[in-house]
């Protein structure tokens, strides 16, 4: 199964302090580990960001990079803006901030991709606050649904999930999913990561 990534790196770093893709973790900036990721869960990857020049440099020369256009309206306008550009039936959307990823998890993931029901827009795991949007599967027939969504004003990953069927993924490992968004988010995340 092609299978495509989109990683988004265009967000404005505000909790953190600074950004959040260049800082390091055992070494390994943090947008350069979820790229390491993605680049073993997917034949291609994009990385949506309105700031390619300060992150070329930790990725591949073959890097592709989508200008994010739209600034300040959230992750889900970037992700549209880059699924209108991906060919793949399934795409791996994952945000630059995830320290904890686990290819192993993602790879099973990818082998339940066939039992997701035709109706179904995304495959992705639901914790205790809702659908983790930033982590998982989607499907390219999703996008008019987006669009139509967003046109009438909506920004939220939530709601919109919320207006469609989605498959629930199985995650054993909740820490898989840990978002490191603050200075003590970073704290916890540093000495504890492993690739």
């Amino acid at each position: 199964m092609d299978i495509n990534a989109i990683i988004l790196a265009g967000g404005k770093s505000s909790r953190m302090g600074r950004d959040k893709a260049l800082i390091s973790i055992q070494a390994v900036p943090m947008l350069q580990r979820v790229y390491q990721v993605a680049t073993s869960c997917a034949d291609t990857v994009y990385v949506v960001t309105p700031w390619q020049e300060r992150y070329q440099h930790l990725l591949p020369r073959n890097c592709n990079f989508i200008r994010e256009t739209i600034l300040g309206q959230g992750p889900l306008m970037g992700f549209c803006q880059a699924l209108k550009q991906v060919q793949s039936d399934w795409v791996l959307l994952l945000a630059c901030d995830l320290p904890k990823l686990q290819i192993e998890i993602i790879q099973e993931w990818k082998l339940l991709l066939n039992m997701v029901d035709d109706q179904a827009i995304a495959a992705l795991v639901y914790s205790d606050t809702g659908w983790e949007p930033l982590c998982g599967f989607y499907h390219r027939r999703c996008l008019p649904k987006l669009i139509e969504f967003i046109n009438q004003g909506g920004r939220s990953f939530q709601e919109w999930l919320s207006l469609h069927p989605v498959y629930t993924l199985p995650l054993a490992e909740p820490q898989m999913l840990f978002n490191c968004n603050t200075p003590e988010d970073l704290g916890l995340a540093i000495g504890e990561v492993e690739i």
